[in-house]
């Protein structure tokens, strides 16, 4: 039961990390870009495109179509907070997703965004 108790803590005391992440198709170079504010996450929307239910349909063809071995997921970046004062992670975390769209303009041809 100790172990049990022990263990709870340890995921009580993991630090959840906050940043912008890219699904990349390496057939066609096409990109996906979004943010989350739990990258560990990244396991559920690989768990999504698996069952067929992820929110962007055209990845959802390419997916269905080329297969899983054809994508790759990447954290493009982890979101630093700010220790002292006010702090707006969401805020942060939708300007952080901009600059990487911006600088990788995943869309038409590009992406899938």
């Amino acid at each position: 039961m100790n172990r049990k108790k022990e263990l709870k803590q340890m995921y009580k005391e993991t630090k959840v990390e906050s940043g912008v992440y890219e699904i990349r198709n390496m057939r066609n170079d096409k990109r996906f870009i979004a943010s989350t504010p739990n990258l560990k996450t990244l396991n559920g929307k690989k768990f999504t495109l698996k069952n067929g239910t992820f929110i962007n349909k055209a990845l959802q063809e390419d997916w269905n179509s080329h297969g899983e071995d054809s994508f790759e997921f990447t954290v493009l970046e982890v979101l630093k907070k700010k220790e002292e004062g006010y702090f707006n992670e969401k805020s942060e975390l939708e300007k952080l997703e901009e600059k990487w769209l911006e600088k990788l303009q995943p869309y038409g041809e590009n992406g899938y965004n």
